[in-house]
This record gives C-alpha cells, sequence and structure tokens, in this order.
C-alpha cells in the first residue's frame, strides 16, 4: 500500500536520523539546556531575522497548542478561532480542557476573514452585558490551514493590526509552517511572520522530525508568560531528554533543510493536483501546499483504496471529500503511480 494519509506516517529524515544516532552515547543536560538545544535556537532566531526572541522546544502539536493558549489567558477569557480550526476541531477538546473556550469565527477555506474578526469584537464589547460572557482573549490562526490553503501578506497584516487594535496577541500555528512558507504563490517570509504575531511555532513533527514543535515568542516587548517553562512541564508536553528536539531542530535549520524538504512535499502535491484536475476531478479547495482536497464517488474511493491510503472527511452531497497529503518523505515514483490509477 501506498500511504498520502498524512504528513506524520514516516519516520524523520535521514540526516536527522544519522546525528541521533551520531549523539547516542554522549551524555547532555535535560529538558532542553543541552548544547544542541541551544544551537537549534540560535538558528531558529537567525532564521526569524528576531536575535532577542525567547525559543521553547515542547513534544507535539496538540501540547503545544493547548499549553500556549492557557498561558496567555486569563481563567474568563477564550480563543477566537475559525470553525474549522485545529483546536476548535480535531484536538479532542483540549483546550476546553483547559478551562478555556473557543470561540469559533465563520471559516473562508480555512482562513480567518479579518473584517469578520473585527466585526464580532466590536459587537462583543457593544453588548452591554459582556461581563457574563467569556471574554475574546487571544486569536488563534493557523498556516498552513487545516483545509491547506494559506494567508497573503496583506490578510496576515490585516489580522495582525486588528489584534493590535484591541490588544489581542496573535498565536499562528505553525504546524505545517514549512509547507505554507514554501507553497505555490506565497508572499509571506518567516521573518515578515514573527513580524506580525506575538507566538507562533514551528512545525517539527508533520516535517522531518521524529516529533517536536519550536515555539517562538519573537518580540521581547510581548515576551513569553513568567516561568513559561513551568507552565511547559505542568501541561507534559516538556521533554525529559530535550537533546533529541534540539538534535532534531538543529539539524532541520542548517543549510535551510527544513524548507527544502518542505518544497519537496509541495511540489508532488502540485504534481497531485494538477493530475486530479486534468483528469476532471472536482478539487474541494484551492490549495496551494501539501494537503489535496478532491471530491471522489464510492466507486472510485472502493477502486484507490486497493493501492493507496488516504482520508475521508466527510460527504459533499453525493460524493466523499477525501484529503491526499505529501510529505517530506513522499518519493516521485509514488505519485507516478496514483496519478496512473486516476
Amino acid at each position: 500500500m501506498i500511504s498520502f494519509e498524512s504528513d506524520y506516517d514516516n519516520g524523520c529524515h535521514e540526516a536527522i536520523l544519522k546525528r541521533l544516532n551520531e549523539t547516542n552515547d554522549e551524555r547532555a543536560t535535560g529538558y532542553g539546556l543541552d548544547g544542541y538545544s541551544t544551537a537549534a535556537k540560535e538558528k531558529i532566531r537567525t532564521a526569524c531575522g528576531k536575535p532577542d526572541a525567547e525559543v521553547f522546544f515542547l513534544v507535539g502539536g496538540t501540547q503545544t497548542n493547548a499549553t500556549v493558549i492557557d498561558a496567555m489567558l486569563k481563567s474568563y477569557q477564550g480563543v477566537l478561532s475559525v470553525e474549522t480550526g485545529h483546536i476548535n476541531v480535531h484536538e479532542s477538546g483540549a483546550i476546553e480542557f483547559g478551562g478555556h473556550k473557543v470561540l469559533a469565527l465563520p471559516s473562508h477555506d480555512g482562513k480567518m476573514d479579518a473584517k469578520e474578526l473585527e466585526q464580532w469584537l466590536h459587537d462583543f464589547y457593544a453588548d452591554p452585558t459582556y461581563d457574563h460572557m467569556v471574554f475574546p482573549g487571544m486569536v488563534y490562526i493557523t498556516f498552513a490551514t487545516e483545509m491547506g490553503t494559506i494567508y497573503t501578506l496583506d490578510e496576515l497584516i490585516a489580522i495582525s493590526n486588528i489584534c493590535k487594535c484591541f490588544e489581542l496577541p496573535l498565536f499562528i500555528d505553525g504546524a505545517r509552517l514549512g509547507y505554507g512558507l514554501m507553497a505555490e504563490g506565497c508572499d509571506v517570509s518567516l521573518t515578515q511572520l514573527a513580524d506580525l504575531c506575538d507566538v507562533f511555532y514551528i512545525g517539527g513533527t508533520k516535517c522531518g522530525a521524529l516529533c517536536g514543535e519550536a515555539v517562538v515568542f519573537p518580540n521581547p516587548a510581548v515576551p513569553a508568560p513568567a516561568h513559561f517553562f513551568t507552565i511547559v512541564k505542568q501541561h507534559g508536553a516538556l521533554l525529559a531528554k530535550g537533546r533529541l528536539l534540539g538534535i532534531q531542530f538543529d539539524t532541520l535549520m542548517t543549510d535551510n533543510l527544513y524548507f527544502r524538504i518542505a518544497r519537496h512535499a509541495v511540489e508532488q502535491a502540485m504534481r497531485l493536483r494538477d493530475a486530479f484536475v486534468s483528469k476532471g476531478y472536482q478539487m474541494y479547495s484551492n490549495s496551494p501546499t501539501n494537503q489535496q482536497f478532491v471530491l471522489l464517488d464510492q466507486p472510485t474511493i472502493d477502486r484507490l483504496s486497493r493501492d493507496f491510503v488516504f482520508e475521508q472527511w466527510y460527504p459533499v452531497g453525493d460524493m466523499m471529500n477525501c484529503r491526499f497529503v505529501t510529505s517530506w518523505a513522499t518519493r516521485p515514483e509514488d505519485v507516478d503511480k496514483l496519478i496512473g490509477a486516476l
């Protein structure tokens, strides 16, 4: 079976595995206080153009979202997200479990509309009874989104300006950040993204690492919450053998490996998208990233499922919205086989 199920069903990039093996017999201080983690953090600061940024390594995406949101919100605050946002749909209520409500806004191909965000905030504070309601405490968006789409620079600037106007921190979930930044037509750089938000993370789990996410607080004027390290540990997101994350990110951030392997995934996804379109299939969203959504009928699903693994998300009329995902590890010959099977 050839898998297009997800971008984290492989192990890790061979360069990471090689370095983990080479350093296996070394002794290193725990909890990310080792030399490899220190070097990785410095490389991340350089890549972001933020020499004073605070960087923390956490285990996985859900732990990262839950930890950052809980750390930055007061007890009476919730987090604004589009209805399709990962924290609202596919994190098993982790945010609510931490005591914070997800305040859902309409999704437009996975993206938040700045004008709708502004209107929601105006309406909230125009309500004389807002003291009885869950306050908006931060804005959460993903790059790339759950639908494989990306924000333009102008869209990010608009959302960032509204957040500043209402004094709300902007949190960008970067679980698939590499694929978003390397997407076809992306006009956002890593340094620009770091300029526009208060906290974001560079996803490793879905982009070449065995596990791990690098949380970045880019602006010294909006530092990490006090004792964030301790809060990370409270949430079970701190790895005792932190060197495992440090070595992985140090490798990913060397010689642009993170972005090179992300670009490979996007290139294979574009080949697949073009094949779907040329063969008459209807795409569900216009995704320029490594996630492709296509509407398939049941006979086609049954036929393709004999040789390929992919996800069925939800029905759209008589068709099923199916997701095909490429990754850093996707082989061009496997894409060729799927294109042939279409």
